[in-house]
């Protein structure tokens, strides 16, 4: 039943990137750092600009609890003057470490860890709102400072004499690390900022830098236009249909298409509305027994970004591909994928293409056998459809050979995965796990009625008494004006490296899950993928929830980006433990606790169709892994036939598309972070089996010991250990395929 759809669908360049720390935050739709007070510019631009402006996003917080944003005083026309002000700040900042005459590390590292306090602070709010909240106005916003920003960026790794200050702690780590006068994690971070910079083109001339800056905010502008291309989209069509037409349509979508009429301004009594929201589509495919209108859907949001001449997201995609190519040749690479998987665990297109292809293989294989019995259901029923089985059927036919074999309906479970139950199911699984409390804020107000806050708390150690962990919250309604899929972003990133006296509160991280659930009428009630999307995310926000570094830069989410969805893909498997779903998945009416031969159904049919899954999602990753390790795209380059082509090549099973076609495919053309990148899924679904197979070897999901030592290696210590060996430091061995290919089917 874990299926590749739950993988999270995050889009980078709808988020704000703080320079001072370049991190690849992939996680996150806004890259949110400390909420400290400089003392230096930041300070100065804060006392004058936010008295005068009266400007919410410059002025102090203090007054706020745990110095949250006023979301209630803020709105778009606040953040260009913000964002102006704190990108003046963040370069006094940075010139100050460049011009300073104390070569240590505390003045050079260590204060650059520190800069830029209230540009993390401006752009934590900017990256969520034009994730969350992106209204048109705030989407004028977002296209005017998309380029600035990234000049921003590009400023902050050319400030002369910066790089030189850099290369100099680079240059003494070993040195300094063996006379024991710096720590491990110090080490780290004169390896990474140095990193940072030389692929950011610190080691190119002047020319080069200057074309080097100008493809970055040339692909701002261009990956923020493909985002809100499908943002449009997404807001303005939709499938208007009666009752009737919902046939063979669950009770609670049959509400919720209501729900979505009702909250798009449709006033006929029985006008129902699908979207091209997921939790819309997906189960109006899975169950309506109107072929016309599930090919009608399945077509449109299969063309998201090509819906519209105005909004032509494949010209704006292959604009994109030839800058990225030219980004790596400048950085010496021949290729856009050799350039982006160097700084990976993968290191190479290569060892990504062998898993890859490997799974693929197997996944192909598997997705056949499905298709077979599909086909030999419809036989058996004397049906016959015309063109065999299309992608608007696979769905629906596959939940019919679900029921039949395995007398399991999906709907038949849903009225137990209340968004409640699943809500406290995967906050007590936290509790359980690392000790933590979620106690909800009502007084709290966010930036939407629907939005929920909480304090997450813990017990000291050797103490009755609890702590202040994190805030965390928690955004689960799909609605208009926010991006689609699942995400976690962050407001305030965990540090220990404070400006002298600044309020510790700032060191606390501020984490925000996320989803796109359709509101019910009444209670929501998700599907297990949804559930498990959920935990999915949790797993994210435990990242930076118990995340404990020292240097922010280091902290949370910053790590490579296959080893980032580890901590989340692991949380997943709680979700299909039975101790878990019988204590928590509850009628959302009776209170009836699951059947156990439900659940025994349940895990019966969990891997039909999982061929269906993992080739829809391996497709994608191996797509592009191809068109990114292209040298050279011809002016008569044509992205549409590229892919029909791949995938004949490939050998893309009949009935199947892939899961994000090029248009509207936001992790790869939306920003580059997931470019040439989108194979990490599969790259942690190894990690996160193994993990997960460690609590099954203690015999107890739960163990104590296994549980600490989970925390201290895969959620607390960030990028402060190179993946690979925070991995061996768990597991005590490198990674084993046998489990992840175990519990996919395709062993």
């Amino acid at each position: 039943m874990r299926a590749w759809s739950v993988a999270i669908q995050l889009v980078t360049t709808r988020a704000f990137q703080t320079t001072k720390a370049f991190r690849p935050r992939v996680l996150t739709p806004a890259f949110a750092t400390a909420l400290s007070v400089s003392t230096t510019a930041a300070d100065k631009m804060c006392k004058t600009t936010a008295i005068s402006d009266s400007n919410p996003l410059l002025q102090s917080w203090a007054a706020q609890p745990f110095h949250l944003p006023p979301f209630d005083e803020i709105n778009p026309s606040h953040f260009k003057p913000a964002l102006d002000a704190a990108m003046e700040a963040h370069i006094a900042d940075l010139e100050a470490i460049a011009s300073s005459t104390d070569n240590d590390f505390d003045n050079i590292l260590g204060a650059y860890d520190r800069a830029g306090s209230l540009y993390s602070k401006v752009g934590g709010v900017y990256g969520n709102y034009i994730s969350s909240l992106n209204t048109p106005d705030m989407q004028e916003v977002q296209s005017a400072m998309a380029p600035i920003l990234s000049r921003h960026r590009s400023k902050c790794f050319n400030i002369p004499g910066l790089f030189e200050k850099v290369t100099s702690m680079y240059d003494i780590r070993e040195e300094m690390a063996n006379k024991g006068e710096w720590t491990a994690e110090q080490v780290r971070l004169a390896e990474r900022v140095y990193i940072a910079f030389v692929r950011m083109g610190a080691k190119l001339n002047e020319d080069e830098k200057k074309e080097y800056a100008d493809i970055q905010a040339e692909l701002a502008t261009l990956q923020t236009k493909f985002m809100q291309n499908i943002l449009k989209d997404e807001e303005t069509w939709e499938m208007v249909i009666t009752a009737e037409d919902m046939a063979g349509c669950p009770d609670d979508l049959v509400a919720a298409a209501r729900q979505a009429a009702i909250d798009r301004g449709h006033k006929g009594d029985d006008e129902h509305v699908i979207t091209l929201g997921r939790s819309l589509v997906e189960p109006f495919l899975t169950y309506s027994t109107r072929r016309d209108l599930r090919q009608k859907a399945f077509e449109a949001w299969t063309s998201r970004g090509e819906l519209s001449e105005e909004r032509d997201n494949l010209s704006i995609a292959t604009k994109i591909l030839r800058l990225r190519k030219r980004q790596a040749n400048l950085m010496g690479h021949t290729t856009f994928a050799r350039y982006q998987t160097e700084d990976t665990m993968a290191q190479n297109p290569e060892n990504v293409m062998k898993l890859s292809m490997d799974v693929w293989e197997r996944a192909k294989e598997a997705a056949n056998k499905e298709r077979a019995m599909m086909e030999s259901f419809l036989s058996e029923k004397g049906d016959e459809l015309e063109g065999g089985i299309q992608p608007w059927d696979w769905r629906f036919y596959a939940e019919q050979v679900r029921h039949a074999n395995y007398n399991f309906d999906e709907s038949e479970l849903k009225p137990y995965l209340s968004l409640d139950s699943v809500t406290n199911a995967a906050f007590d699984v936290s509790n359980k796990l690392f000790g933590l409390k979620y106690v909800k804020r009502d007084d709290i107000k966010a930036y939407h009625k629907d939005v929920n806050v909480y304090e997450v708390r813990r017990k000291k150690k050797d103490s009755d008494e609890d702590e202040l962990v994190a805030i965390f919250i928690h955004d689960n309604y799909a609605r208009p004006h926010k991006s689609s899929g699942a995400w976690m972003s962050e407001y305030r990133t965990q540090t220990k490296n404070l400006i002298a006296g600044t309020d510790p509160i700032e060191s606390i991280p501020i984490v925000s899950n996320n989803n796109n659930f359709a509101k019910g009428s009444g209670a929501t009630l998700l599907s297990f993928d949804d559930g498990t999307t959920l935990l999915h995310e949790l797993g994210h926000g435990h990242h930076g929830m118990l995340s404990d570094a020292t240097y922010e830069y280091l902290a949370s989410t910053s790590v490579l980006k296959d080893f980032v969805e580890l901590p989340s893909q692991l949380m997943e498997h709680w979700l299909e433990e039975p101790i878990v779903l019988k204590e928590h998945a509850k009628h959302y009416k009776t209170g009836e606790a699951v059947p156990d031969d439900l659940l025994a159904r349940l895990k019966a049919a969990s891997l039909f169709n999982e061929g269906f899954a993992t080739v829809e999602y391996t497709a994608c990753a191996l797509l592009d892994m191809a068109v990114h390790s292209l040298s050279e795209y011809d002016d008569d380059f044509d992205l549409s036939e590229f892919e029909k082509k791949y995938l004949a090549e490939i050998g893309m099973p009949q009935g199947i598309v892939m899961r994000h076609r090029p248009a509207h495919f936001a992790h790869l053309f939306a920003s580059s972070s997931y470019a040439a990148g989108y194979y990490v899924y599969q790259w942690a679904q190894v990690l996160d089996n193994d993990v997960y197979a460690a609590f099954q070897e203690a015999g107890d999901i739960f163990d104590a010991d296994t549980a600490e030592r989970c925390r201290k290696f895969i959620y607390s210590a960030g990028n402060t250990v190179a993946p690979q060996d925070l991995f061996k430091a768990f597991r005590g061995r490198d990674p084993d395929t046998k489990f992840f290919l175990a519990n996919k089917g395709l062993a």
